[in-house]
């Protein structure tokens, strides 16, 4: 089994709004050993984005886009297990989406592979308050604050969050990574913003994490 034939029929699943097909397909392909980073990216990833573009053109409706989104948390829940996890790094990570923005499984994926990579993280999930955010980055002392923001009117406030936080405390120690779509569009538009990177996909985020904090 690879990943191209376990992503056809896992959006299929999708497209009929069949969870139970949709969970099986996904445990299929870890007993088939396919890793279940390779399930994150190239199977639930591509197929969150062909459901966005059919709704895009129209070909799905809301109701549908939302059942697949509901659908794909809880098979990513499901499969997620400890036995996944590489021993603690001494790391910390508080994970977000900025107030308004309620497309938390890119944020979700992301923060799931560092967690995988020996990180303690701190997901926060969708819709959050900046100065509660803050709040969890100094009390944690995080080492990185990761904002997801999918829609270009989101791009000032992960702005006006990232202003925050560097007026903080934390500001001193925290790096910040940002992403979306807004950022897959226009990759040097994190600087503007004043964030210290930004990754297209989850196992770049870690891979530029890591770069970045041993540099």
């Amino acid at each position: 089994m690879n990943t191209h034939i376990v992503y056809q029929e896992y959006l299929s699943a999708l497209l009929a709004g069949d969870r139970r097909r949709a969970l099986q397909t996904a445990r299929g392909a870890l007993a088939a050993d396919i890793d279940i980073r390779d399930v994150y990216m190239d199977v639930f990833q591509p197929a969150m984005h062909e459901i966005g573009r059919l709704w895009e053109v129209n070909e799905v409706t809301v109701a549908q886009e939302h059942l697949a989104t509901a659908i794909t948390q809880s098979v990513m829940a499901q499969i997620y297990s400890p036995m996944h996890l590489k021993p603690p790094i001494g790391r910390k990570m508080v994970s977000t989406c900025i107030g308004g923005e309620l497309h938390e499984i890119g944020i979700r994926m992301i923060t799931d592979f560092f967690e995988m990579e020996g990180w303690d993280v701190y997901y926060l999930g969708a819709n959050m308050p900046v100065d509660d955010v803050v709040q969890m980055v100094s009390e944690q002392r995080a080492d990185l604050l990761a904002i997801s923001a999918t829609l270009n009117n989101h791009v000032l406030r992960a702005r006006q969050l990232i202003e925050a936080v560097r007026s903080s405390p934390a500001g001193r120690w925290v790096k910040i990574i940002v992403g979306g779509r807004p950022f897959i569009q226009a990759p040097d538009m994190y600087m503007t913003i004043g964030a210290d990177m930004t990754a297209p996909n989850a196992r770049e985020a870690v891979t530029q994490t890591m770069t970045t904090l041993i540099a």
